[in-house]
Protein backbone atom coordinates (compact mmCIF):
# COMPACT_ATOMS: atom_id res chain seq x y z
CA UNK A 1 0.00 0.00 0.00
CA UNK A 2 1.14 3.35 -1.14
CA UNK A 3 1.79 6.44 1.50
CA UNK A 4 -1.08 8.77 2.06
CA UNK A 5 -0.74 11.74 0.91
CA UNK A 6 -1.30 14.92 3.41
CA UNK A 7 -4.69 15.71 1.44
CA UNK A 8 -5.79 11.75 2.14
CA UNK A 9 -4.30 11.67 5.34
CA UNK A 10 -6.37 15.39 6.79
CA UNK A 11 -9.09 14.52 4.56
CA UNK A 12 -9.03 10.70 6.25
CA UNK A 13 -8.95 12.94 9.94
CA UNK A 14 -11.90 14.96 9.30
CA UNK A 15 -13.95 12.43 7.97
CA UNK A 16 -13.68 10.94 11.25
CA UNK A 17 -15.60 14.22 12.86
CA UNK A 18 -17.83 14.94 10.33
CA UNK A 19 -18.90 11.31 10.23
CA UNK A 20 -18.78 10.00 13.74
CA UNK A 21 -16.22 7.18 12.65
CA UNK A 22 -13.39 6.95 15.33
CA UNK A 23 -12.03 3.48 13.28
CA UNK A 24 -11.14 6.26 10.76
CA UNK A 25 -8.53 7.61 12.70
CA UNK A 26 -6.37 3.91 12.95
CA UNK A 27 -2.70 4.74 11.69
CA UNK A 28 -3.51 8.51 10.89
CA UNK A 29 -1.85 9.58 14.59
CA UNK A 30 1.92 9.88 14.85
CA UNK A 31 3.68 8.98 17.99
CA UNK A 32 5.25 12.26 18.31
CA UNK A 33 1.97 14.17 17.57
CA UNK A 34 0.74 17.50 19.25
CA UNK A 35 -2.24 18.69 20.03
CA UNK A 36 -3.50 21.77 21.49
CA UNK A 37 -7.31 21.65 21.93
CA UNK A 38 -9.77 25.03 22.14
CA UNK A 39 -10.63 24.34 26.01
CA UNK A 40 -9.94 25.88 28.61
CA UNK A 41 -9.43 29.41 27.56
CA UNK A 42 -7.11 31.26 26.74
CA UNK A 43 -4.56 28.72 25.51
CA UNK A 44 -6.96 25.22 25.31
CA UNK A 45 -4.95 22.06 26.56
CA UNK A 46 -1.80 20.38 25.29
CA UNK A 47 -1.91 16.99 24.69
CA UNK A 48 1.40 15.31 23.74
CA UNK A 49 1.80 12.07 22.07
CA UNK A 50 0.10 9.29 19.93
CA UNK A 51 -2.22 7.97 22.81
CA UNK A 52 -3.13 11.31 24.68
CA UNK A 53 -4.38 13.09 21.07
CA UNK A 54 -6.24 9.50 20.18
CA UNK A 55 -7.97 9.33 23.69
CA UNK A 56 -9.30 12.82 22.84
CA UNK A 57 -10.02 12.19 19.40
CA UNK A 58 -11.96 8.69 19.87
CA UNK A 59 -14.40 10.48 22.86
CA UNK A 60 -14.86 13.47 20.17
CA UNK A 61 -15.32 11.19 16.85
CA UNK A 62 -18.36 8.74 19.15
CA UNK A 63 -19.61 11.96 20.80
CA UNK A 64 -23.35 11.78 18.40
CA UNK A 65 -24.29 14.33 20.94
CA UNK A 66 -22.20 17.22 18.59
CA UNK A 67 -21.62 17.35 15.20
CA UNK A 68 -18.97 18.65 13.05
CA UNK A 69 -19.26 20.56 9.77
CA UNK A 70 -16.65 21.43 7.40
CA UNK A 71 -16.60 24.69 5.82
CA UNK A 72 -12.97 24.57 3.87
CA UNK A 73 -9.67 22.22 3.81
CA UNK A 74 -7.07 23.49 2.22
CA UNK A 75 -3.87 21.59 2.05
CA UNK A 76 -0.59 22.85 0.91
CA UNK A 77 2.52 20.46 1.06
CA UNK A 78 2.73 19.10 4.83
CA UNK A 79 0.44 21.65 6.24
CA UNK A 80 -3.42 22.06 6.04
CA UNK A 81 -6.35 24.52 7.53
CA UNK A 82 -9.65 22.77 8.27
CA UNK A 83 -12.45 25.21 8.83
CA UNK A 84 -15.25 23.98 11.05
CA UNK A 85 -18.73 24.68 12.76
CA UNK A 86 -18.95 22.63 15.71
CA UNK A 87 -23.00 22.47 16.80
CA UNK A 88 -22.92 21.17 20.04
CA UNK A 89 -27.30 21.51 20.62
CA UNK A 90 -30.36 22.41 18.44
CA UNK A 91 -30.80 26.02 19.57
CA UNK A 92 -29.91 28.36 16.14
CA UNK A 93 -26.60 29.97 18.55
CA UNK A 94 -25.65 26.35 19.91
CA UNK A 95 -22.69 26.43 17.57
CA UNK A 96 -18.79 27.76 17.23
CA UNK A 97 -16.75 28.23 14.82
CA UNK A 98 -13.21 27.59 14.01
CA UNK A 99 -9.89 26.31 12.82
CA UNK A 100 -7.71 23.61 13.50
CA UNK A 101 -4.01 24.33 11.99
CA UNK A 102 -2.52 21.04 10.68
CA UNK A 103 0.68 19.12 9.94
CA UNK A 104 1.55 15.60 8.29
CA UNK A 105 4.66 14.34 8.08
CA UNK A 106 4.83 10.10 6.30
CA UNK A 107 0.46 10.17 5.91
CA UNK A 108 0.22 10.67 10.12
CA UNK A 109 -0.63 13.91 11.55
CA UNK A 110 2.11 15.36 14.13
CA UNK A 111 0.53 18.29 14.83
CA UNK A 112 -3.06 19.52 15.61
CA UNK A 113 -3.53 23.17 16.89
CA UNK A 114 -7.08 24.18 17.44
CA UNK A 115 -8.47 27.84 17.72
CA UNK A 116 -12.20 28.74 18.05
CA UNK A 117 -14.31 32.08 17.85
CA UNK A 118 -15.87 31.89 21.49
CA UNK A 119 -15.47 34.28 24.72
CA UNK A 120 -16.86 31.52 27.09
CA UNK A 121 -17.10 27.57 27.81
CA UNK A 122 -18.91 25.26 25.28
CA UNK A 123 -19.67 21.30 26.07
CA UNK A 124 -16.99 19.36 24.26
CA UNK A 125 -17.43 15.58 25.00
CA UNK A 126 -13.75 14.83 24.98
CA UNK A 127 -12.96 17.53 27.89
Amino acid sequence: MAPRTPTETIERFNHAFVHHDPAALDGLIAEDCVMEAIQPAPDGARYEGREACLTFWLALAEDHSSQFEDEEIVVMGDRATISWRYRFGSGPADYVRGVNVMRVRDGQVVEALGYSKTGGEIPLAAE
